[in-house]
């Protein structure tokens, strides 16, 4: 006994299970699965998806969405995982462990998610709005008495009205101009500020708070919370659904979603299309994965786990089609006019076809209630988890500093106090066009696939494919396949670099609802967050290479060394069976 305590890197490993005590690892692998469902599961499967499919060909957009799920999705996926299980760090550390000179990698992810805390919770906001207007005797935007609509507003639901509908050339729906002029009182333009709205503000400061106590206790706190927001969302997706196809013109708006175009297939734009959304949709670069992922056990099987949690991801993006476009037909059967004329991108499917859909169904404020819980939950979810990204790379950075006492909850409230009081400006008249500049610019497409070509070609040629794959079967007892390797190395950095060159050569100026063109001023902005996030690699490296030692090669190759006791832990703990080092991890 005393002998196998004095073995050569037991107390090497001792402090590794003392640190994965001090972060704190899921209760138990349902949390781990739920809460990288919620993060990954948001509005982008609701609207984004569906759209794009019919917006690109249909099912003939399957082709390009696939080959960029095998490719990118899921080998990226698999790494992000395995890193963050594999090193038992967060966004930022873990790449310090795998090559220093990358550390810039986790700070430029960082930067990304801090802008969307920031941004993309105003449309939660706006979710709680409709949500507390549901609780009405009628549905404020589906009547036109109130005092924000106009003389030109028209009931759509109003089977008399319908018919004139299209007739008089100044006609506004009623529940255009309640997102419009309720909801967000748009003002003119981004030069033109305007005032807080006071009831959104409350929202967003509802909206923060909620994330607050979901994340205060870091894991413990998260994975109890996903048990019911990552959940409930698919209970409403199933009702909606079978809501949907039940009602007349379902079949039409159906075939609407699924009818191949082949000749789509010819437009670089659908490719562009088709690889963003799986960026988007899989919340990869973001660091989301690799955070979620190291607060597993070392031997937890995060390969299979990667590929459960991608089908379950493409799997309720296709389910939501369904659902929608069954709700659209209806709609345009309703109205007697095209689906395209109801079918809407962004906010707008959202906050408008959604709301327009339950004036026209039984029980609307039942309906209502229903549908705004699922989006409030369905971003919820993500955006705490954003925040317990941020909290986790802070605590393994500066681990001896934010883990005593209550600095860690201090620091968090801190953060959401800033973030809340930066995203006031999502709430003023000019908030809109303010969130679309940061969509736009800083958690775009361009932005990720970048990150996706660096991160693919760190893993795969300067720590080594066949090396992380070393690491994952230490891991689970047995090597990822080969395709995933060469995705890694080939595959998944050239097919990142033609997506980037065409979106580059494709670019055009951002406007907004395709007709309001940004200032000037407006668009240096943009081209600063977008650059404020990437930068952060090439400055990292800089100050690498300027505190090492020796010749620049010299420097070079020390920066790019992994940290000395990557080898040595999966060495030592792989001498453990998997019931043996769960049993010590937990003590």
């Amino acid at each position: 006994m005393a002998g196998s305590l004095c073995r050569p890197g037991h107390f090497q490993l001792q402090n590794t299970l003392q640190r994965v005590n001090e972060r704190g690892q899921w209760a138990n692998k349902k949390e781990f699965i739920l809460t990288v469902a919620g993060a990954i599961i948001g509005l982008g499967n609701v609207w984004r998806f569906p759209y794009l499919c019919y917006k690109n060909g249909g099912g003939a957009f399957f082709i390009p969405y696939i080959l960029f799920l095998g490719t990118c999705g899921i080998p990226l996926f698999v790494l992000e995982t395995a890193l963050g299980q594999f090193t038992s760090q967060g966004g930022i550390t873990c790449w310090r462990k795998i090559c220093p000179l990358f550390e810039g990698m986790g700070y430029a992810s960082h930067v990304i998610i801090v802008y969307g805390c920031i941004s993309y919770i105003v449309i939660l906001a706006w979710a709680f709005l409709y949500l507390f207007s549901s609780f009405s005797a009628e549905l404020p935007w589906a009547t036109c008495n109130n005092t924000w609509n106009t003389d030109a507003c028209v009931v759509l639901n109003n089977h008399n009205a319908t018919a004139n509908w299209t007739l008089p050339l100044n006609a506004t729906s009623s529940v255009i101009e309640f997102w419009q002029r309720r909801v967000l009182h748009l003002s003119n333009g981004i030069d033109t500020l305007g005032s807080i709205q006071k009831d959104l503000s409350l929202y967003l400061l509802l909206t923060w708070i909620i994330c607050y106590f979901c994340v205060w206790k870091g894991v413990r706190s998260t994975g109890k919370a996903v048990y019911f927001t990552a959940t409930f969302p698919y209970v409403m997706l199933v009702v909606l659904l079978v809501r949907g196809v039940t009602l007349p013109g379902a079949s039409h708006g159906i075939h609407y979603y699924m009818y191949p175009n082949a000749s789509r297939l010819a437009d670089p734009q659908v490719w562009i299309d088709a690889g963003t959304q799986i960026f988007y949709s899989y919340a990869i670069c973001l660091g989301y994965l690799t955070t979620l992922g190291s607060y597993n056990k070392y031997n937890n099987n995060c390969y299979r786990d990667s590929f459960l949690l991608c089908l379950l991801n493409s799997g309720t993006s296709f389910v939501s089609g369904f659902a929608i476009f069954s709700i659209l037909g209806y709609m345009a059967q309703k109205q007697g006019v095209n689906i395209s004329s109801v079918a809407e991108t962004g906010p707008g499917l959202v906050f408008i076809v959604y709301p327009q859909a339950v004036t026209l169904l039984p029980c609307p404020q039942l309906w209502a209630v229903c549908f705004f819980t699922m989006i409030i939950l369905l971003g919820i979810d993500g955006q705490f988890v954003g925040l317990e990204s941020i909290m986790t790379s802070l605590t393994d950075v500066y681990p001896s500093v934010i883990r005593k006492g209550y600095r860690r909850e201090l620091l968090l409230m801190l953060i959401c106090i800033v973030c809340y009081l930066l995203g006031l400006f999502m709430v003023s008249e000019a908030g809109p066009y303010i969130l679309q500049l940061f969509d736009h610019y800083v958690c775009s497409g361009p932005t990720l696939i970048l990150l996706s070509i660096c991160q693919s070609v760190i893993i795969g040629w300067i720590y080594g494919a066949e090396r992380f794959c070393e690491n994952i079967e230490d891991m689970i007892g047995y090597k990822p396949l080969p395709l995933i390797k060469y995705c890694w190395c080939y595959a998944t950095p050239m097919i990142c670099t033609g997506t980037l060159v065409f979106s580059l050569l494709k670019y055009s100026p951002l406007k907004f609802n395709n007709t309001y063109v940004y200032p000037w001023w407006a668009y240096w902005i943009g081209w600063f967050l977008a650059l404020s996030s990437l930068a952060m690699i090439p400055i990292t490296m800089i100050f690498k290479l300027a505190q090492g030692k020796g010749t620049l090669w010299q420097r070079l190759k020390t920066s790019c060394r992994p940290a000395d006791d990557l080898p040595m832990m999966a060495k030592e703990t792989s001498g453990l069976s998997p019931p043996t080092h769960v049993a010590d991890a937990e003590k």
